[in-house]
């Protein structure tokens, strides 16, 4: 499972059904694999409840979510596991197929969500529009194997 985080702001998140919007926190765009499994979607909701980079009151990054009230907005993508090793057009034979990597994915927003974080998502498997003020810029990549942070 890999989740890329870009603290931010401000995001947005519309659909044709929806449309979710948060302030100060983490935009997290999740990818669920072939290989993973709700014990990745523990350890990686676990590690982002606790990751400090937001600014204490001396500019450094000393806080975590929770100390700045911040939002998590949560959505699925699973073009971060496109591979582009051959030819120009990316394969996705990695990502998990969508019933089961919605299930993982639902896991993992009631993970966030079970460390105190206030969880906003888009729509599985929809054509999303998402837009973002990027903070910093910080962008992390958290990936876990068999529920081991890589």
């Amino acid at each position: 499972m890999k989740v890329v985080l870009q603290k931010v702001s401000q995001a947005k998140v519309t659909t044709e059904n929806i449309e979710n919007e948060i302030e100060q926190g983490f935009l997290l765009l999740v990818g669920v694999g072939q290989t993973s499994n709700y014990k990745d979607a523990e350890a990686i909701a676990r590690k982002i409840a606790k990751t400090r980079i937001f600014e204490d009151s001396d500019g450094k990054m000393n806080l975590d979510i929770h100390q700045v009230n911040g939002e998590i907005l949560s959505i699925s993508q699973f073009t971060i596991y496109a591979s582009v090793k051959k030819g120009n057009r990316p394969g996705f034979t990695d990502a998990m197929s969508p019933d089961e990597a919605n299930k993982i994915y639902q896991y993992f927003n009631e993970q966030l969500k079970s460390h105190g974080v206030n969880v906003k998502t888009g729509e599985f498997g929809a054509h999303m529009d998402v837009s973002l003020i990027n903070d910093g810029p910080i962008t992390i990549i958290f990936e876990s194997k068999d529920g081991i942070i890589q």
